[in-house]
């Protein structure tokens, strides 16, 4: 307030005539509306901590007559309070970098497998080996679905469709396994993947491209009689 008074008096000086009343209250709140008075003033935040200290110091009025454990419970809702208000002010924080991606919609990918194969090569050759990865295995079940091998549906997981595969190709239902797992651990659980998981999915989908499906209900054997050249016998 003296700086109000300081100013103001400044004013009163710099006129040629003493204001009456009226003038005198204009010439106050022109400069009660400076700026530098509205940055003093304190914001929503500092009012509501005001508040919870002066509910707190209200509640410890007296403790004297009040046990430590009640006291200490009193500790507690002050801190749970201010928390709450610090989320309220600030938001939540961030306890994981990244969310929990989209279903993966293997039904919504239209996409021709040597455009997937295409978009997975080039994400390997800048050294994105998650995205690398889930198209690669991307274009591998694509590849399937046009041989009408497997069937995608809504919510059709990367589990369930090595799962499919391995019955056409009983032989590689280990890889095909492990490359669905592969794939989860990209899509679903942050890892970074590596150049090696990436190589070991291209070839198993290069193998599926070149291997004829083995007949409904016969036993697992050796690959090498169905072996096809590549492009052929879908």
């Amino acid at each position: 307030m003296m700086a109000v008074a300081t100013a103001v008096a400044a004013r009163v000086r710099a006129e040629p005539l003493d204001p009456d009343a009226p003038a005198a209250r204009e010439w106050l709140k022109d400069e009660l509306s400076n700026a530098r008075y509205r940055a003093g003033e304190p914001n929503a935040f500092d009012r509501a901590m005001q508040a919870v200290r002066d509910w707190f110091l209200g509640l410890l009025d007296g403790a004297g007559a009040v046990s430590a454990e009640v006291v200490a419970l009193l500790v507690v809702i002050g801190v749970i309070v201010l928390v709450v208000i610090g989320v309220l002010v600030f938001g939540v924080p961030r306890l994981r970098r990244r969310r929990r991606p989209e279903p993966a919609s293997f039904e919504d990918d239209r996409r021709d497998a040597p455009v997937i194969r295409r978009a997975a090569a080039a994400a390997a050759a800048g050294g994105d080996w998650p995205l690398a990865i889930e198209e690669r295995f991307r274009a591998l079940v694509r590849d399937l679905v046009v041989r009408e091998l497997v069937q995608v549906h809504p919510g059709s997981t990367a589990r369930a469709l090595a799962d499919a595969a391995g019955a056409p190709f009983p032989e590689l239902s280990e890889p095909l396994a492990r490359a669905a797992t592969e794939f989860d651990a990209v899509r679903y659980l942050g890892r970074s993947g590596d150049a090696a998981a990436y190589a070991r999915i291209a070839a198993l989908d290069d193998e599926l491209q070149t291997t004829r499906p083995a007949p409904v209900g016969a036993p697992a054997g050796d690959l090498t009689d169905r072996r096809l050249a590549t492009g052929a016998g879908r």
